[in-house]
């Protein structure tokens, strides 16, 4: 069953990639749950995450079923088994797990997307460095960047910042509280704009504080892409992004020009917009337009798109 489905999709994925130019997509996300497994093609290479269960096999018997499923995974793709990595992970909402590292060591290698470069990483990181679900939303941000100015919240790896440097943004000033993803932002910077500049700058602080103390308008793009929860100790106060999600929408149009636009997006689940009490009445779900080939009915993230009157 699990060879027949996974033939089947990358034989249909696959195409819709090799149309549209694109190297990394997902190919399976726990389709049957015989094979609770996500797989994604990076390049020449694919990440295999097996989603934690209670799967009631011993060690010798999982270990068997494990490499039976990469080996059916390696046979269907053409990939070749020294080139999947393979994790275990648990099935959480939102992006919580983005941050946790799993060893000391750093694997990483350039994949391209949008004609950009991206440095990814299978081995070291519950995730890959570039979230696959955003790349329709990168590139509306790269079509409106030209002579903007944006700010990237919660930057993660920055991949939002290097498409708005390719649309031809003035600034960009990407924001995360962790050094090394900061550091890894900076490196993705440097791989497409090595001259880049003062055009592009990392700040290392707390996005939720400085949404919650925002006051003068400073940008004409931003990028809102927080986690669902966090209880980080070096945040000023707990996110709770349903509870939370009205005050850091409003700080972000505080910090927008009139006629700047907001883009949010959150992956947990059950997220409900408190529209009216969003200060803008120009607000529009992009979920589905957003909504990647490699994603259709299966994607677990809404985003909307929010401009500031300006009136």
């Amino acid at each position: 069953m699990f060879r027949n489905r996974l033939d089947k999709v990358f034989r249909h994925l696959g195409k819709s990639a090799a149309r549209q130019g694109i190297s990394c997509f997902r190919i399976y996300d726990h389709d049957l749950p015989e094979a609770p497994l996500l797989i994604e093609r990076y390049g020449d290479r694919l990440y295999v995450a097996e989603y934690k269960r209670r799967h009631g096999l011993d060690d010798d018997a999982h270990a068997a079923w494990l490499q039976e499923c990469l080996r059916i995974v390696s046979e269907v793709t053409g990939v070749a088994p020294e080139a999947i990595h393979v994790k275990l992970r648990q099935r959480k909402e939102g992006r919580q797990g983005q941050y946790q590292k799993l060893d000391e060591q750093r694997h990483e290698f350039a994949v391209s997307e949008g004609g950009l470069s991206f440095l990814v990483n299978l081995t070291d990181y519950l995730d890959t460095g570039l979230f696959l679900d955003h790349r329709i939303t990168r590139g509306l941000v790269r079509d409106l960047a030209d002579g903007k100015d944006l700010l990237n919240l919660f930057c993660y790896t920055g991949s939002f910042s290097v498409y708005a440097l390719a649309g031809g943004a003035r600034s960009v000033h990407s924001v995360d509280l962790s050094k090394t993803y900061l550091a890894w932002t900076d490196r993705n910077v440097a791989l497409n704009f090595p001259d880049a500049g003062s055009r592009h700058q990392s700040i290392h602080a707390d996005a939720l504080r400085l949404l919650l103390d925002a006051r003068e308008p400073a940008y004409d793009l931003i990028v809102l892409d927080p986690p669902t929860f966090s209880n980080s100790k070096r945040m000023d106060d707990m996110l709770e992004v349903q509870r939370d999600h009205v005050a850091m929408i409003n700080g972000a149009l505080r910090l927008l020009r009139p006629g700047g636009i907001l883009f949010f997006s959150t992956n947990y689940t059950r997220f409900q917009l408190d529209v009216h009490r969003v200060e803008s009445p120009l607000v529009k779900d992009i979920t589905r337009a957003t909504t990647p080939f490699d994603f259709a009915g299966k994607l677990q993230r809404y985003c909307f798109r929010i401009e500031k009157p300006t009136g």
